[in-house]
């Protein structure tokens, strides 16, 4: 008797009334495990025989553009950097547990709601709903694979909505598993398809691998979870992931096994230990330089050199000295466009492993109770004040960026072009609210005085739309111009604002001349304009 169906003989016998469904899930499961599996070990064996012949392949390809530079044979690094990299993905979606990441607790609604925010540039077009319960469940499992795994669903979600739509993320407890649905909009999955999700190179987007669902449903198995997909074509797809429950769990720090000599301060312990700290932080935060494009500028030896910093700034109490490099961080980050919660997860993956040195130093030399609390209340905070001055700065640098992008805008929207030294022409182009209208009167007004025009020609064949308010103040600042000695000439008056200047009861007067065209007015001053096809 084969030891499948021996256990499922032994699940017989203990199952309670409903059993027979739970066994059929439970061979359900079984089934989709083995295949995954099998599948998984011809692609770890299919990888391995293409990456080594290919790595050689790379290097003989560098060394001939070492010799001579082409634009072939940088393309042909390219591509192979690429090939390289799919069966890179391929053996870790084939042997997920090659990557030696501890279990730990993890709280999914906080890991669900820091990834939404890394598509904060998609939000405009895509309504993210939220439909959290339970949130204080905790699960177990491998961080960095399963925040991959969220990313990559959330990002497939929003792929498959070509232009508009709605994605609903939910969390719930279900008895004794966590539910975590996440709901797309989108183009949905053919029926026949259905099947195949999951498998490596399988993909039903034009320029996808598959590798992206191939590690989902992988990090979803090795948890012992489960997942289940309803789509219809043309109306979007449900993920459902089901996940057991940590009872009683509580987050603790982790008792490190790092070498102690009698007599060491805290300072010099974490000095001695300090190439274990740098791996333990770089495999904390190694999802942030997974999961998105963004990371692939960020510079690993930049991070580790601002934990070394941190690390004596929190442990001497250098106040100043973070506040100064929480300002700057804050900009150089802002200016290179990464997302604030990168930095963000970077400093609260510092803490936990500072937190975890400091608990097993601490365990060990035995100290004072008031010594334990001193230095927890010191190391928060310290990085408390790293993040609030991060993200002032941070902020501080986009408002900045804003304002002059604003500034230029505005500058760009009242172009006066001079035809002659005493005679130009205003274009105004789009709709015009209340603060454009102001921006017009000031900035006219100025330029009219600078370049002492004496005559303006203001075309508004290009308004787009105009309330009410506006189209009077704008009369009143073409009427102002004469208060400069500058004779104004209106042309490209369509009718709706003609209706809205005779329902205002706007009395034009001989300051401004009207002209129905601009190629007219420019007749009226004697300027011939000559149009050509010539390219």
């Amino acid at each position: 008797m084969s030891s499948t169906l021996k256990r499922e003989k032994e699940v017989r016998r203990s199952l309670p009334s409903n059993g027979e469904d739970l066994l059929e899930e439970s061979r359900e499961t079984d089934q989709t495990l083995g295949r995954l599996a099998s599948i998984g070990q011809i692609s770890a064996g299919i990888a391995h025989e293409v990456k080594n012949p290919l790595t050689s392949v790379k290097g003989f390809l560098q060394l001939l553009q070492e010799e001579q530079q082409h634009s072939f044979l940088d393309m042909a690094a390219s591509e192979l950097d690429r090939a390289l990299d799919t069966l890179e993905n391929l053996l870790h979606v084939s042997k997920p547990d090659l990557d030696n990441e501890a279990y730990t607790s993890i709280h999914v609604c906080a890991e669900l709601e820091s990834i939404i925010y890394l598509f904060q540039d998609q939000l405009y077009r895509v309504q993210v709903k939220t439909d959290f319960e339970n949130t204080n469940e905790i699960i177990l499992g491998q961080r960095n694979q399963l925040k991959k795994a969220f990313f990559n669903l959330l990002k497939n979600a929003f792929e498959a909505i070509a232009e508009e739509g709605q994605i609903i993320i939910g969390h719930r407890r279900i008895g004794n598993r966590i539910l975590v649905t996440i709901e797309d909009s989108g183009a949905g999955v053919p029926e026949e398809k259905m099947e195949m999700l999951g498998t490596p190179f399988y993909t039903t987007k034009e320029n996808g691998t598959g590798m992206g669902l191939a590690q989902v449903f992988s990090t979803i198995y090795q948890h012992g979870a489960t997942i289940d997909v309803e789509s219809y074509e043309g109306r979007g797809t449900k993920f459902m992931i089901q996940f057991p429950v940590v009872l009683n769990g509580e987050i603790e720090p982790r008792e490190l096994d790092l070498p102690y000599e009698e007599g060491q301060s805290f300072e010099q312990y974490l000095e001695a230990n300090r190439e274990q700290f740098k791996s333990l932080l770089l495999q904390e935060a190694m999802t942030i330089f997974q999961r998105v494009e963004e990371a692939e500028t960020l510079d690993q030896e930049d991070l580790l050199s601002t934990a070394t910093s941190l690390k004596r700034y929190v442990i001497q109490g250098l106040q100043h000295e973070v506040i100064v490099m929480a300002k700057s961080h804050g900009r150089n980050w802002a200016k290179n466009g990464l997302p604030l919660i990168l930095k963000l997860e970077w400093i609260q993956s510092f803490r936990k492993v500072f937190s975890d040195f400091a608990y097993t130093f601490y365990k060990r030399t035995s100290p004072e109770l008031d010594s334990v609390l001193k230095m927890e209340r010191q190391t928060t905070y310290i990085l408390d004040h790293f993040i609030n001055h991060y993200i002032a700065s941070f902020t501080e640098y986009n408002k900045d960026v804003l304002r002059s992008h604003r500034e230029l805008i505005d500058e760009l929207s009242v172009p006066v072009i001079l035809l002659t030294p005493s005679l130009g022409v205003l274009p105004i182009v789009g709709t015009i609210d209340t603060y454009r209208a102001k921006q017009i009167q000031e900035r006219v007004l100025a330029q009219i005085e600078s370049l002492k025009i004496s005559r303006m020609i203001v075309d508004l064949s290009g308004v787009a739309y105009m309330d009410t308010a506006v189209v009077s103040h704008l009369f009143q600042i073409i009427e102002g111009l004469a208060l400069l000695g500058c004779e104004a000439v209106v042309t490209g008056i369509r009718s709706e604002i003609a209706n809205t200047i005779i329902d205002l009861g706007v009395r034009l007067t001989d300051k401004i001349h009207i002209q129905g065209t601009l190629q007219q007015a420019l007749d009226k001053f004697g300027l011939k304009v000559t149009y050509t096809n010539d390219i």
